[in-house]
């Protein structure tokens, strides 16, 4: 990681939140919860903060077809809002094909 990036990884912990409104999800409740169960995780702040996000689609554009495609990706969420969500900050950790729909299911070695 860049100096540049990395300076701005600590943001989620030095930023100065309003009551009541949420830019970022450590303005969450959960994210504040989080810490309090886990206070030596929260203690460092340059410790990486993750969000794994998944959306399956059929590869062939056809609901008939019965075969799908689920990546996986991650988002650092150290990082300001507005370089949080852009492209470059989001990995594709894991593709999962399989020959039907997923849904809450996604241990892949059961396929």
């Amino acid at each position: 990681m860049s100096p540049r990036i990395a300076e701005h990884m600590t943001w989620h912990q030095s930023h100065n939140a309003v009551d009541g409104e949420m830019v970022h999800p450590s303005d969450s409740k959960a994210w504040k919860h989080f810490n309090i169960v886990h206070p030596h995780f929260s203690a460092e702040s340059r410790n990486v903060r993750l969000e794994l996000c998944t959306d399956g689609f059929n590869t062939f554009k056809s609901f008939a077809a019965p075969y799908s495609c689920w990546p996986i990706i991650l988002i650092v969420y150290n990082l300001p809002p507005g370089m949080c969500m852009r492209l470059e900050f989001m990995f594709l950790s894991t593709v999962i094909l399989g020959p039907s729909s997923l849904g809450r299911n996604i241990n892949v070695f059961d396929l």
